[in-house]
């Protein structure tokens, strides 16, 4: 008996651990075998680092293509009045979470951040190379996959044909199984391999210096944006706005223990009955948000990547963030359903229009993954302020407002979001 609940408990905590954990004890292996690794072992570290973050660079057109193109057609397929309100109110909530991250940290950076040229050099801090490199470049570049995937997609959404949606969800599918057992079961190696070599080269202490104050900023962005989101709720619904934040955190913890938008649609869909959304208005905004709305997850990546810009000395220009930002919240409709999908979706423009490079590209998959849990948990309980809305705008129109074929699809859909 006793040998029994072993295994289960065994078991139980095998199921727990998830990609966070793998990251942090990557983090923590880094930092300690930096300190007496011998010189071959960091150059075979280095190598497969280097194989990595080439294949990397390799799938990012696929990513964006495979992944762009079928999720703006299936929004097409789905288009109707309430549809397109309800992703027009996500993405705008999208882009004022985005604007909101990057005026409070381009205000908070310079005090909070060390931008001395002791950091401006981490992305080449040890002067150690590989034992070879294996050249894979990518079939197109960044910009030429984000035009096709519009293209492909607008094309599909519009003239509904069968074929060429197949194909593309079959890349779709395939884009996902390489995400799944092969990206993220190998990026805490490629992490251990960041801070290795950061180690090795001296810098690893001002970037986890960096880090945690990163964290804790984000942390209170996702706070007050919250309390804004349901500001603006409560005045349009002229319901007390803090009673329904109130209610929708059982919503945020449950995220913030599931890292999962889809696990905790549920969760959300009950909470958001109980601040006064109609069962069948909730039952078609909250799963369709836990597609399209990424309030949270836009606000990690905007902060973080103004972060590693001014750390690096790279020239911030406010006209470049505000468009990165614009075609950020349209990309965050691609992100895969697994741990950090976000960030995978975003490498894209991250290279293309900040200029990003592979030590750039490590750090941000590091630094998004350590705050996943805050960004899903924000998503989430931001789904509850958009059907508060929406459930006044049909407030006065009949139930039969909201198709029940819509719901079952949006409901049904397997690209639900994971962080």
């Amino acid at each position: 008996m006793k040998l029994m609940r072993f295994r289960k408990r065994k078991l139980h905590v095998k199921l727990k651990w998830g990609l966070l954990p793998s990251v942090i004890c990557a983090i923590i292996c880094g930092i300690a075998c930096g300190l007496f690794f011998p010189t071959w072992a960091v150059r075979a570290v280095l190598t497969f680092n280097g194989l990595f973050g080439n294949f990397l660079s390799f799938m990012i057109p696929l990513l964006i293509v495979g992944l762009v193109a079928p999720g703006i057609a299936e929004l097409g397929r789905a288009a109707g009045k309430l549809l397109l309100l309800t992703a027009g109110l996500a993405y705008g909530f999208t882009l004022a979470s985005g604007f909101f991250s990057y005026g409070v940290a381009r205000a908070a950076y310079p005090f909070l951040l060390d931008t001395s040229s002791q950091l401006t050099s981490f992305a080449a801090a040890a002067d150690l190379k590989p034992y070879f490199v294996v050249a894979m470049p990518p079939v197109m570049d960044v910009m030429s996959a984000l035009v096709l995937a519009f293209t492909l997609g607008l094309g599909m959404a519009v003239i509904q044909g069968s074929r060429l949606k197949g194909i593309m969800q079959d890349l779709r599918d395939i884009v996902d199984k390489v995400i799944v057992k092969v990206i993220i079961p190998l990026l805490p190696y490629y992490i251990f391999g960041i801070f290795l070599n950061m180690t090795v080269g001296g810098q690893v202490s001002a970037v986890l210096g960096v880090f945690a104050k990163i964290i804790v900023l984000i942390f209170a962005i996702t706070a007050v944006m919250l309390v804004l989101q349901f500001t603006l709720a409560g005045i349009i619904s002229q319901k007390n706005p803090f009673s329904m934040l109130r209610h929708m955190l059982v919503a945020y913890a449950t995220a913030l223990g599931t890292q999962s938008s889809a696990a905790t649609i549920p969760v959300t869909l009950k909470q958001a009955i109980k601040i006064g959304v109609r069962e069948e208005v909730a039952g078609f905004v909250v799963p369709l948000c836990a597609t399209i709305h990424l309030s949270g997850s836009t606000m990690k990546i905007v902060a973080c990547a103004l972060a590693i810009m001014m750390i690096t000395g790279q020239p911030v220009s406010t006209a470049q963030f505000a468009g990165f930002i614009c075609m950020l919240g349209v990309t965050m409709v691609a992100a895969p359903g697994v741990p950090g999908g976000a960030i995978m979706a975003a490498l894209g423009i991250l290279e293309s229009m900040l200029g990003f490079g592979k030590p750039e590209l490590g750090l941000m998959i590091a630094l998004y993954i350590a705050m996943d849990s805050f960004g899903t948990a924000c998503n989430v309980t931001g789904d509850g302020a958009i059907a508060v809305i929406i459930n006044k705008i049909y407030s006065r129109k009949a139930p039969a407002a909201v198709p029940p074929a819509e719901q079952t699809a949006v409901v049904n859909n397997p690209q639900v979001h994971i962080g």
